[in-house]
């Protein structure tokens, strides 16, 4: 090869992986504007842009994982809250786990193959798989828990949901306090759905939830929000219920990645505290 045809081939290369690098940072931008925001109006009417340019640009790298990623991200938080009608939840919660799973399953192709499997199958190879595949186990496990709650009223989805919660439960074997603890908020959430009278066991879901707040030093309003809505509320504990809520109305909602939630959390507790529930 002669040293032109090889400089130019260097430098394609090099322009090649500057566009990516580029296109990253932008997808990171933008999810981070988001979260960020202080006004979930802005964002409901902002949001839409920002997920058709993710989509153009993931349509011009197909396979990259950081583009990927961000866009099961934003496609999760849009749906999960700023949207209520529920066929738009349910389309939009499948690009996100789409995006995830694309993100996801050229890293592990085993465990994406065995997602299908039954439940026996699929928890010994998630077990097997390194814990350097964290991020996308965890953004995965996400997405596939906002698609199943939005495809609730279909009793195939529903079967995937113990799958689902071992994969948090991996990220939480893995790093308790990954995402200031959101994997432990999920599965509050989860195991909150039962009273003990038909069974349930909500005190697993209370120490969830506990160690959700712990491990966000208590940045992460939302996490007492459900703490309140879903516990408190199914054990009819109300002194818990409104303490949790008035200190999320009392809170300041500014913090890094935390802002939007915290800020659609204090507007939800307002709701709830004003509900006449107890």
């Amino acid at each position: 090869m002669h040293l032109k045809q090889l400089l130019t081939l260097l430098l394609a290369f090099y322009i090649t992986g500057c566009v990516s690098m580029a296109t990253d940072r932008l997808a990171g931008n933008l999810t981070t504007a988001m979260l960020n925001q202080t006004d979930p109006e802005i964002v409901r009417s902002g949001a839409p842009a920002y997920l058709l340019l993710l989509d153009s640009l993931i349509e011009g790298d197909p396979e990259e994982q950081g583009l990927l990623f961000a866009g099961a991200k934003l496609y999760g938080a849009y749906a999960g809250g700023l949207v209520t009608d529920p066929e738009r939840k349910k389309g939009l919660t499948t690009k996100a786990l789409d995006y995830a799973g694309r993100g996801l399953c050229p890293e592990t192709p085993e465990l994406c193959q065995s997602m299908h499997q039954p439940y026996e199958a699929f928890s010994h190879i998630l077990r097997e798989t390194d814990e350097d595949e964290i991020e996308g186990i965890y953004l995965y496990a996400t997405s596939w828990a906002g698609w199943i709650q939005a495809h609730s009223d279909d009793w195939n989805a529903i079967a995937d949901l113990p799958k689902a919660k071992e994969m948090l439960y991996w990220v939480v074997e893995q790093d308790p306090a990954y995402d200031n603890g959101r994997a432990q908020l999920y599965l509050g959430v989860i195991d909150s759905q039962v009273p003990p009278s038909l069974g349930g066991k909500p005190e697993i879901g209370r120490s969830h939830f506990e160690s959700a707040i712990a491990y966000s030093n208590g940045r992460d309003l939302m996490a007492k929000v459900e703490y309140a809505r879903h516990y408190a509320r199914l054990v009819f504990n109300q002194s818990l219920h409104d303490r949790l809520l008035n200190e999320v109305v009392q809170a300041d909602p500014v913090s890094p990645g935390l802002t939007l939630s915290n800020t659609m959390a204090q507007q939800q507790a307002t709701q709830l505290l004003q509900d006449d529930y107890f």
